[in-house]
């Protein structure tokens, strides 16, 4: 391939700082159009957050429903994005979010015609806030066909496996079982770095895959990543650390890296992919103000806010969310004690979440409703707790715990709610009546209080569909009680982060371009939506922003022979 205009063998590589779903997209574009990339990737495996996500890309107006008779319009989605964002209408960004809104339906087309991916649209998954403006019912979430692993040659042993989705099952599947039932109602298996994977159940065999299906976030990832190591001039490290950003007359020129080499130093622009700042306290003390025992992360621990760090090196601005617009869960600590848990367990039948005296005050088994409470400014409610009974225990379990295990230390358990309570630390008598009054309704289906059950897409993402009359609500009732404190547990997106303008060029505190910078990714704040949040916004602005960034910085045509 050839650049129009340019000696191609003279310019130096594109530089991209993390090997996620955005960062190998980014590589792959410029490569696509000639010019040589670098990724660098500080873990030993690749697919950071995205390979651990549901796979879930969020872009309205898109040509998957197009070709399936879907309706959807610009005018339509951006109503829907202003609506859910009118909290805080000074932290949307104007022309960044009408950017993304046009020039997503075009990166999405784009990575297919690459054959980056085969995309799928989701069936029957609507819009998070069903309730507002613009919102659609089904048509813009797509997905990933499932990718076949083996395709990945070699590249198969350094890519994630989600230990959160059941990996190899489709999302047809999950909507039939429920995600819980999906996840561990045939058992686990290792997939080649040692990871817990699930297959579907066509794909196994006594208990053994018989082919290497990779779905949801880790399918998606893959399905990039084998376009990506099979293009000429794009190169792919990992256990790659960058440590500082190399500037001259203002521009930055290059990185320095940590690599199996020792020190190295690389020239080049620099696309910062980095992620979120899940795993640097001082970050999440700073722009979430939690503590340690209030906040973990299922991201990969090698999310720690590296690209906020190197931005802010040669004078990058970031900018501050409210906590309260952070995609966090309710979640617990993993059952080996090595990091954290989360699933739907917490939004399924026969449960609650209660705060320290006792009583329910969101939804709880929405996390935006419970996040949105948790931390709300003057009104916190930490610390909180999931509080379930026996029914709960015999048909879900608890993370890594199958149904009717023995659960791990972190849970109590005990024989009535008042003993439960003493043992949690929270008052009987207030856990006793948020009880009583929880089974007034919950086995009718209907939440009076706070809702809970009628939010569509989680009831379909997240609920029991066996469960009747609603997915989400059952009373808790059958002795004997369980309960855990939970902490609010990112997934490495963390809505605040570098300011980037709507091409992803990063700005300094002036708004001023900093030249040779950019930033793709969950690494740039969220300002392209504010404050409202929709699953699937950060892996399609992350497209996007690849899309914009990798055609800047090789502005020449695709050579179609050979991509």
């Amino acid at each position: 391939m050839n650049l129009v205009g340019q000696d191609v063998d003279r310019l130096d590589p594109v530089l991209v700082v993390g090997g996620g779903l955005s960062g190998v997209a980014t590589a792959l574009g410029v490569a696509a159009r000639g010019r040589r990339a670098v990724v660098l990737e500080a873990a030993d495996l690749l697919g950071g957050a995205a390979a651990y996500s549901a796979g879930q890309v969020w872009c309205g107006a898109n040509h998957v429903m197009r070709r399936e008779g879907r309706q959807d319009d610009l005018g339509l989605v951006e109503r829907y994005v202003r609506g859910i964002a009118h909290d805080r209408p000074d932290l949307l960004d104007e022309p960044t979010m009408r950017r993304w809104l046009t020039a997503a339906p075009e990166a999405l087309e784009h990575w297919e015609t690459l054959g980056a991916v085969q995309w799928e649209v989701i069936q029957g998954l609507a819009d998070y806030h069903d309730e507002a403006d613009g919102a659609l019912s089904c048509g813009r979430y797509v997905t990933s066909a499932p990718f076949e692993g083996s395709r990945l040659g070699p590249w198969r042993e350094r890519l994630r496996v989600s230990p959160y989705f059941p990996v190899g099952s489709t999302y047809a599947e999950l909507f039939e079982r429920g995600r819980r039932r999906s996840h561990v109602g045939d058992g686990a298996v290792a997939d080649h770095a040692g990871v817990p994977a699930f297959g579907s159940p066509e794909s196994r065999r006594d208990g053994v895959l018989s082919s290497d299906l990779l779905t949801f976030g880790t399918g998606l990832f893959a399905s990039f990543l084998a376009r990506a190591v099979e293009m000429q001039g794009l190169e792919v490290r990992t256990g790659a650390r960058v440590r500082e950003l190399l500037v001259e007359a203002g521009r930055v020129v290059g990185v320095e890296i940590d690599g199996a080499a020792g020190r190295e130093r690389l020239r080049g622009p620099v696309v910062l992919a980095t992620s979120g700042y899940d795993w640097d306290p001082k970050l999440v003390r700073e722009l979430l103000d939690l503590g340690e025992d209030d906040f973990g992360s299922v991201a990969p621990r090698s999310l720690a806010g590296d690209g906020i760090a190197l931005a802010r090196q040669v004078g990058g601005d970031v900018v501050a969310f409210p906590s309260t617009s952070v995609p966090a869960l309710p979640g617990w600590p993993a059952a080996d004690g090595d990091g954290f848990s989360y699933g739907p367990e917490y939004a399924l039948p026969h449960s609650i979440i209660v705060d320290a005296t006792g009583r329910r005050f969101c939804d709880d088994s929405y996390w935006v409703d419970i996040v949105a409470k948790v931390l709300a400014p003057g009104d916190r409610h930490l610390p909180f707790y999931l509080v379930w009974d026996e029914r709960h225990h015999q048909q879900y379990g608890l993370g890594r715990t199958a149904p009717g295990e023995d659960y791990p230390s972190f849970v109590e358990s005990a024989g009535t709610l008042e003993d439960l309570a003493s043992r949690l630390g929270i008052p009987a008598e207030g856990l006793s009546a948020t009880v009583r009054r929880f089974n007034e309704h919950a086995d009718d289906g209907v939440d009076p209080d706070f809702g809970r059950g009628s939010v569509e897409f989680v009831k379909r993402f997240a609920g029991d569909p066996a469960h009747e009359p609603n997915p989400l609500l059952g009373s808790v009732a059958s002795a004997p009680f369980h309960g855990t404190r939970l902490r609010l547990v990112g997934t490495g997106i963390g809505t605040s982060g570098v300011r980037a303008d709507p091409d992803g060029r990063v700005l300094d505190q002036a708004g001023h371009v900093l030249p040779g910078l950019y930033a793709v990714g969950s690494c740039v704040a969220h300002t392209t939506f504010g404050t409202g949040y929709n699953s699937g916004f950060a892996l399609g602005r992350g497209l996007t922003l690849a899309y914009l960034v990798s055609h800047e910085l090789a502005p020449g045509p695709l050579d179609r022979a050979e991509s």
